[in-house]
């Protein structure tokens, strides 16, 4: 009879996320993560194929997470307050782990990127909005250019990259306000 598994998926994709979150993707090796849920390295080669199949689930969490962080922010009522919470959520979720931000805001080797549905399925909710804003025949073109704006602002915050003085957010409350005025305005 053979002993039964130690771990799950679901336990080295969390324990891939912490191991993310600590040491960024350089420190995610399948030696750490096996230390973090106590079994031996061989052990996780039951569960993911290699780091790529284990970058390509924690990844996978990730958006999950930012796709509900962003579908919980929009209560429906205002196209421009759904955008300006989404945007807060997000920011909210780059700051509290920035690691995590940048596995999901940038690109990823070919072996270890989502399929189009998983991105699709964590893009939803900003489709929505962005619909309501520029109307659905440009809802894919104004969430690319919302998430691109989002993500290279909090690109640079996170690397300490403005280095002129002034207010960030106050900055980045201009950027969604500049956004949401130029998107209604393509309606």
């Amino acid at each position: 009879m053979p002993a039964p598994s130690r771990t799950s998926v679901e336990r080295i994709v969390a324990a891939g996320r912490s191991v993310l979150s600590d040491a960024g993707m350089e420190g995610l090796t399948m030696q750490r993560v096996a230390s973090e849920v106590g079994v031996r390295p061989p052990s996780l080669y039951k569960h993911v194929a290699n780091r790529a199949d284990l970058v390509r689930l924690i990844v996978g969490d990730i958006a999950r997470e930012v796709r509900s962080l962003l579908a919980s922010a929009a209560v429906g009522v205002d196209a421009g307050e759904d955008l300006r919470a989404m945007a807060a959520a997000l920011r909210g979720f780059a700051r509290r782990d920035p690691h995590a931000f940048g596995a999901m805001f940038s690109p990823a080797a070919e072996e270890s990127a989502l399929d189009a549905g998983a991105y699709a399925d964590a893009a939803e909710p900003i489709l929505e909005v962005a619909a309501r804003l520029a109307g659905a025949e440009r809802a894919l073109d104004a969430a690319r250019t919302v998430t691109a704006w989002a993500s290279g602002f909090l690109s640079m915050e996170l690397a300490g990259a403005f280095h002129l003085d002034g207010d960030l957010d106050r900055a980045f409350a201009y950027g969604v306000e500049a956004l949401i005025e130029a998107l209604r305005a393509t309606r």
